[in-house]
């Protein structure tokens, strides 16, 4: 047996903040280290296969700048100046200060910050357990979710749809607002099976020519923001040309002559002039979804992190439910089954424990909160200490600088639980190291398809490494709590948690690695009914009532939301100083800010870049290869240009959260875009923001 053969090798599942969550094979080498990585073939969804960057983990596991030891800060912040010290120093300094900020500005003044750095629920989700018992401040996650999932609940009244596998057996698959390639390697799988093996038509909406169109029958790409547009455009042409149907409309929607009447005025043509596409284009597609009954809509992310997502996803939704392509096996549409798991977490998110009715504090609003906004503080006193798990909020959130700005205050205490020297972790006072995910139990759902998963510990962890479980139940039980909650294992919370949810026990899921939670095709696709009171899918949205369905909370005034399915005109401007939209699309080696330090997505990504059309770039007099800088109101940012015909004029992309100190300057792409509160209930439209472009000096 020689260093690369497995010893052993086990079933685990990908952690990482993408809808597939893949099941893994991984081959554990005689040494203790991790081996080659695989996508499971006996997984339906999964399929074998999986993206480049999770195949090289070991490069990130293994990763020679992982931390490893408890840092104290002992010069400025942000000035990389550390000394090393142990878990109890860590610990007992961390419950010291916290303690001393509640007591001299309540607990509110504490916010703990987390997000999808794992996607496993008990070291995601079991900082709320600290956040409840001590009643610190709330978090009102809108940073990923909250535009496209209440644009999908006001058609369907319920966030799930089709089993995604069932792209295989569709005639015309529809990929939109996601680049596929990037993000979800096996929505391809599927969509590409259904062309192989009933010649399905592939059709791919999207603001630039990007690897998922490159694999397209139809590509379409269109202005940033204009959707919804689109989208209205082609139930006109439906209406007009006999390919609605309205016998499913008349049972199964709320249709009705005011909307008819609506549409009526929303032709191609009118779209054409807003999305930059031709009406032939409009009309094309419109003609292949409404005569191919087996047409399945495939809704990402992307085309929501517009101003308007919300209500382009609650536009684009609204397409099959015009066709009644929900009615066929094969059609209908998916976005996340993220509603449908009916997972009893009280035990381990500490509902039991609650004190109080803390303040709920936008996460995607980091920046202004920290510099004291008193909006954004909603009406209550500075942030004073935070614990942040999972997430890098100095390159993952909008407006940077007012970000920067807010950790850099010398009277915020920052601790920061990581795996490497984030740029949130630079700016910390005490700095954590923590496990990654073979490292530790959890169990996994997935957004994008109908599993639970399970991922046992099947390595150790390096040096002082420790779990994000750990670390949570070791600070409350310093901060005076006493819950039998705060001795558990990560692996008992696994158990009480599937025990309070009907599934079976861990000993048996760990066996089969999974726990099937496929909802009946018939209830998958509505067929008894939506899920409002009524049955019926919406056109005329409530969304007062997506408001009460989810605990959302407004930040507009309701009068100024469409009243049907529409193009919401409310984008961030281009003008005579600011002539470009700016995209900050995800790249293929990178996933948000993880990855960007191993050696192969470093390769792939090269230096930061902007797409820039061959139009433009002439009329700035630049070329390929030249330095620019991008800016706005917000901030500067210094790019490499690569000239690329495939975007329409106007637009610029932005692929890839690369590590700020890799940009010239060291200010990311974050610099540019807003963390003002999208329309109806909040949500970062990292898509949507007005730039210039100048050659660099």
């Amino acid at each position: 047996m020689n260093a690369l053969t497995p010893q052993r090798t086990i079933r685990s599942v990908c952690p990482h903040d993408c809808p597939s969550a893949c099941a893994l094979d991984v081959d554990i080498l005689p040494d203790g280290k991790v081996g080659r990585v695989r996508g499971a073939k006996d997984d339906p969804y999964t399929a074998g296969v999986i993206c480049e960057k999770v195949a090289r983990y070991s490069e990130r596991i293994h990763h020679p700048e992982r931390l490893t030891h408890p840092l104290r800060r002992v010069g400025a912040k942000g000035a990389g100046q550390w000394q090393r010290i142990s878990w109890d120093q860590a610990l007992d300094e961390i419950a010291s200060r916290f303690l001393d900020v509640e007591t001299r500005h309540g607990p509110e003044a504490v916010w703990p910050y987390f997000y999808a750095g794992t996607m496993g629920h008990v070291h995601r989700d079991g900082i709320e357990r600290l956040r409840a018992v001590r009643g610190y401040s709330r978090q009102y996650d809108t940073i990923c979710t909250g535009l496209s999932w209440p644009g999908y609940i006001a058609g369907t009244g319920l966030l799930g749809g089709v089993n995604p596998e069932q792209m295989a057996e569709s005639d015309c698959v529809v990929i939109w607002g996601t680049n596929a390639v990037h993000t979800q390697v096996n929505v391809m799988t599927h969509a590409i099976k259904a062309r192989k093996t009933r010649g399905a038509k592939i059709v791919v909406i999207d603001i630039y020519r990007n690897a998922t169109m490159e694999q397209a029958d139809l590509g379409l790409v269109l202005r940033p923001g204009t959707d919804g547009a689109l989208a209205v455009a082609v139930m006109h042409v439906l209406l007009r040309e006999g390919l609605a149907d309205r016998a499913y409309m008349s049972r199964y929607t709320d249709f009705a002559p005011e909307f008819e009447a609506h549409l009526a005025a929303r032709t191609p043509e009118w779209a054409a002039e807003i999305t930059g596409l031709s009406v032939a284009e409009i009309e094309s597609f419109a003609r292949l979804v409404g005569s191919t009954p087996r047409s399945f809509f495939r809704l990402g992310y992307g085309f929501s992190r517009q101003t308007n997502g919300a209500t382009a996803m609650h536009a684009a939704l609204s397409i099959p439910a015009m066709t009644g392509a929900w009615q066929h096996r094969g059609g209908g549409a998916f976005h996340s089954n993220s509603g449908t798991w009916g997972l009893d977490k009280s035990r381990l998110q500490g509902t039991h424990l609650q004190q109080g009715d803390p303040r709920l504090l936008d996460m995607s609003e980091i920046g202004p909160i920290l510099t004291g906004d008193a909006k954004a503080l909603q009406g209550g006193g500075p942030v004073q200490a935070m614990i942040v798990q999972n997430t890098n909020p100095a390159s993952v959130a909008p407006d940077q600088a007012l970000v920067r700005q807010g950790l850099l205050r010398e009277d915020l205490f920052l601790v920061v639980h990581e795996q490497f020297m984030t740029e949130t972790a630079e700016l910390a006072d005490i700095v954590l190291p923590a496990t990654m995910f073979l490292e530790h139990h959890d169990y996994y759902t997935r957004g994008g398809h109908t599993r639970i998963l399970y991922g046992p510990a099947v390595v150790e962890a390096p040096a002082e490494a420790r779990s994000n479980h750990e670390v949570i139940n070791a600070l409350a039980l310093r901060l005076g709590s006493d819950d039998a909650v705060f001795r558990s294992t990560d692996r008992a919370v696994i158990a009480d948690t599937f025990a309070r949810s009907g599934l079976p026990p861990i000993e048996e899921v760990q066996a089969t690695g999974y726990v099937d939670k496929e909802r009946p095709d018939d209830v998958a696709r509505f067929s008894h009914g939506f899920g409002w009171p009524d049955g019926r899918y919406r056109f005329a949205p409530d969304w007062a009532a997506v408001a009460r369905k989810k605990g959302y909370r407004w930040v507009c005034d309701p009068k100024i939301m469409p009243r049907f399915a529409d193009h919401f005109d409310v984008t961030e401007k281009t003008d005579a100083e600011h002539p470009f939209k700016l995209a900050t699309s995800p790249a293929r080696g990178f996933l948000n800010s993880s990855f960007n330090q191993t050696p192969g997505s470093l390769k792939r990504e090269g230096a930061p870049s902007v797409l820039v059309h061959p139009g433009d770039a002439a009329a700035l007099g630049i070329v390929d290869g030249d330095s620019v800088t991008i800016g706005n109101r917000r901030g500067e940012v210094h790019l490499t240009v690569r000239i690329f015909a495939g975007l329409p004029t106007g637009t610029l992309i932005a692929e890839g959260l690369h590590r700020n100190k890799a940009h010239r300057g060291g200010q990311g792409i974050n610099m540019l875009t807003t963390a003002r509160p999208a329309p109806p209930f909040g949500g970062a439209p990292f898509h949507d923001a007005a730039v210039w472009l100048r050659k660099a000096v």
